[in-house]
């Protein structure tokens, strides 16, 4: 009898932002007055980090240039961990608010702050938002001038916020020549329809046996590795609130904010996971 197939390796992501820098926030509160708001961001991070030690499990710490600046202690303790550091650009500005020459400037910038205070290369890169779209076409070779192994920066769906419904499910070669890699977020198909399913608001706010379904047909019927991502503060159900934000996006926030941590440790124990990098590697020599 030949032995069971190893489980795929999955790209388990934190998208590192603080509480009041999501977008949902983004006409509610400015960004001059960001250093002058409580931080919940290291906590938050330190309790990831002791969850995903009790699991035995290695991640990626996509990160805003603007917290690893204020945070270094931090980097250094993610990084120690064995996890890897990534870009998550400098102030969560949505790429295609920036265009081309701001986006390599803040890119770079990023970059320079998350190597010098964590002390390790980094070579991947998450847009905020997931804002690298039909909007952005030069994105992605910006990206590869500068040296990036890999991007997770495109939802292959369609929302209000975000998405490229056209884009690929899976990884790509976003630049002809390069050897840049795209690894959009994880989605599932139901009936013919895409939804998502690679993490954030939509596993804190389905029923978690949803997501297991679906990451289970990825692995299983793709045979392609999921890309799951959530932030700090979505384990933090004392952070503040904004009574004055949108109703849509209050509940967007802070809705089942008490039930993530319990949710994220099935999650890992149901599946293998492993750093973007790795993943980004595997699936590179896959495309060649």
């Amino acid at each position: 009898m030949s032995a069971a197939p190893a489980p795929l390796l999955n790209g388990l992501s934190v998208d590192v932002e603080d509480w009041f820098q999501v977008g949902a926030f983004e006409k509610v509160i400015d960004r001059a007055d960001w250093d002058g708001i409580d931080r919940r961001v290291e906590r938050n991070c330190d309790a990831i980090l002791q969850m995903f030690g009790d699991a035995g499990v290695k991640a990626t710490f996509f990160t805003l240039g603007w917290v690893a600046e204020r945070h270094p202690a931090m980097m250094r303790r993610i990084a120690g961990a064995g996890h890897e550091i990534a870009s998550h650009g400098w102030d969560h500005a949505r790429v295609f608010t920036l265009g081309e020459a701001a986006f390599a400037q803040d890119i770079d910038r990023a970059r320079k702050v998350l190597e010098d205070t964590s002390g390790s290369a980094v070579t991947g890169y998450r847009a905020p938002s997931f804002s690298i779209d039909v909007r952005t076409p030069w994105a992605h070779r910006v990206l590869a001038e500068q040296g990036y192994a890999y991007s997770s920066s495109v939802a292959p769906i369609v929302h209000d916020h975000y998405g490229w419904r056209e884009a690929p499910r899976f990884a790509f070669r976003p630049v002809a020549g390069a050897d840049l890699i795209e690894i959009p977020v994880t989605t599932a198909e139901v009936a013919g329809r895409r939804m998502a399913a690679g993490g954030g608001g939509f596993f804190r706010l389905l029923p978690y046996g949803v997501s297991r379904w679906a990451i289970r047909q990825v692995n299983a019927r793709e045979g392609r590795p999921a890309a799951f991502y959530f932030h700090p503060w979505e384990i933090d159900p004392a952070q503040p609130r904004m009574a004055h934000a949108p109703l849509r996006s209050r509940l967007r926030h802070y809705t089942n904010l008490s039930v993530m941590a319990g949710k994220l440790r099935r999650l890992l124990g149901d599946f293998q996971w492993g750093r973007m990098d790795d993943v980004a590697a595997r699936e590179a020599a896959r495309t060649a």
